[in-house]
């Protein structure tokens, strides 16, 4: 009986400790990018995303579906005391991880130039290439670390990693954009270039904090268990960790595929011309960069789910394992529906308040673009939390057919709908909201058929979804009569922090909360009994 509630505790508190690193990583992201947008411009902006574009494939193939077997394998070793079998995960996935590293960076050395004209038509975005490519073996590198941890649900080292590996790509990013943009006579190829250069910085602070960890922690390791070949723990990891690659790295082409099928039609079916064209895929990637925010509170939940229901599954603990999912969506729901409504509801006015450099025109498009994305927000949310409960439960397949249809379809409805005149980049938008839709619905079925989840749970997002309309549409007039008498960027923030009193009141009083979801914050205990939520 102890041992189910220390697992359960593991699970909030390491989602905690996450969500607290997300939220400070996430400033301080915001400090950086924000000011880089105006500082480097839009198409300065548009090769930085064309490089992230081509690092996001390298690094799902490199390091999404090992740190998912890690930790699965990982904490099932730990569970049955398996401590040496730990040390054999470990080193046998790093060995894998520095294959990985070492020919994504190469790839993005040697073809800087030819894969900037491949994804952007053209080779202003090679500098921000060659930058990045460092950061995937040092990526693939602090990956293995990352995995080490999770499996044991040590969320700490990850999280401290984080924070200083966004504070370097802050300093340094920002420093060295300024920097090559005033020696450059204002050479936005190179001011991009400089800001990327923080991240790989950044990597090289990251991973040098991670193997201290490492250390301190492989000598505090007990020693005992029964250890498996090197051979059968490679297949064990591969088997688990090649279906989940393939399927995100299936997307991601799929989305490298999309970028240069919507550049294109800008520029020809939509007789759009070439540097408009990177104006407004600059915009795009801006509205991107806000839209990945609230997904990334939603990652420390899927990190510390699947270490929970694995040790629950090794256990046979049903009811653990739909105690740990139920929680899991209901968080979802309390996290992405409010960041959803509110993005849809004030999408213009954000973008207002965040850019100074934008003229009536792109802040009509990337008001529409942010509205889209916004309402794409819970389907991603949703989408990241389902795959990850699928894939504790073994099944690593599913997800995988269902991204790739997903983002077939996206493209194929972004080349009808980018060629459109009238619509242009916002068909981009529109074609990641239908292929969000798609995946989604499609993890549900699945799930449901084969009964890896209850579908009562679902209904913990009902309260959630009415809490956060309202909320949605108090913020939207509130901003409306307040923006005709005071300044925009005071009428937005205003209009966000009714909106936040507001949600919170309608959570208290829907009972949206749950005596599990106070366990997530700072003083759960207190929280709880103020808010007069009590074990259920």
């Amino acid at each position: 009986m102890e041992k189910k509630t220390f697992q359960k505790q593991t699970f909030l508190q390491g989602a905690a400790v996450l969500a607290l690193a997300t939220a400070i990583v996430k400033i301080i992201g915001a400090i950086y990018k924000i000011p880089l947008q105006n500082f480097i411009g839009t198409a300065g902006y548009s090769y930085f995303g064309k490089a992230y574009t081509i690092y996001d494939v390298l690094l799902m193939i490199s390091t999404t579906g090992l740190p998912v077997a890690m930790s699965r394998m990982i904490s099932e070793a730990q569970t049955l005391e398996q401590h040496d079998q730990i040390r054999k995960i470990f080193s046998t996935a790093l060995k894998v991880f520095l294959v990985l590293g070492i020919l994504g960076t190469g790839g993005m050395l040697l073809f800087a130039r030819k894969l900037s004209v491949l994804v952007a038509t053209h080779e202003r975005a090679w500098f921000a290439i060659a930058c990045l490519a460092p950061a995937v073996l040092l990526v693939c590198i602090i990956a293995a670390f990352r995995g080490f941890f999770q499996g044991q649900s040590n969320m700490t080292p990850t999280s401290v990693s984080q924070v200083f590996e966004a504070l370097c790509k802050l300093v340094v990013g920002l420093g060295l954009a300024w920097l090559l943009m005033d020696l450059t006579g204002g050479n936005e190829t190179y001011g991009a270039g400089g800001a990327i250069l923080g991240v790989t910085i950044g990597c090289v602070i990251s991973g040098l904090y991670l193997y201290g960890c490492y250390r301190r922690a492989i000598r505090g390791l007990p020693r005992g268990g029964a250890v498996k070949t090197t051979r059968e723990t490679m297949w064990q990891l591969l088997s688990i960790a090649v279906p989940i690659t393939l399927g995100s790295a299936g997307l991601q082409i799929i989305n490298l595929v999309d970028t240069m099928v919507y550049m294109r039609r800008l520029v020809g079916a939509a007789g759009i011309p070439s540097l408009r064209a990177d104006e407004l895929s600059g915009i795009y990637e801006f509205c991107r960069t806000i839209f990945n925010l609230p997904g990334a509170f939603i990652t420390p939940l899927v990190i510390s789910v699947i270490p929970a229901i694995t040790s629950h599954l090794t256990m046979k603990n049903q009811r653990g394992v739909r105690m740990v999912e139920g929680s899991a969506m209901r968080i979802t729901g309390l996290v992405a529906m409010p960041c959803a409504f509110g993005l849809f509801s004030l999408s213009r006015p954000i973008i207002d308040l965040l850019t100074s450099d934008y003229t009536q025109a792109d802040l009509q498009v990337g008001g529409i673009i942010l509205a889209l994305m916004g309402l794409t927000v819970i389907f991603n949310s949703l989408i990241l939390v389902t795959n990850a409960m699928m894939q504790a439960h073994g099944d690593v397949t599913t997800p995988v057919v269902n991204m790739i249809c997903g983002g077939v379809v996206k493209v194929v409805v972004n080349f009808f709908l980018v060629g459109i005149p009238g619509l242009n980049i916002v068909g981009a938008a529109i074609g990641t909201l239908v292929c969000y839709f798609v995946i989604i619905v499609m993890n549900v079925a699945a799930m449901a058929k084969k009964k890896t989840i209850d579908l009562r749970s679902l209904k913990g997002l009902l309260k959630p979804l009415l809490a956060s309309v309202l909320m949605g549409a108090v913020a939207y007039m509130v901003h409306g009569f307040l923006s005709a008498r005071i300044s925009g960027s005071v009428s937005c923030l205003a209009a966000i922090a009714a909106a936040g009193v507001c949600y919170l009141i309608l959570v208290v009083s829907l009972r949206v909360i749950t005596y599990e979801d106070c366990q997530l914050l700072p003083k759960g205990e207190k929280i709880a009994k103020i808010l007069r939520i009590r074990v259920n």
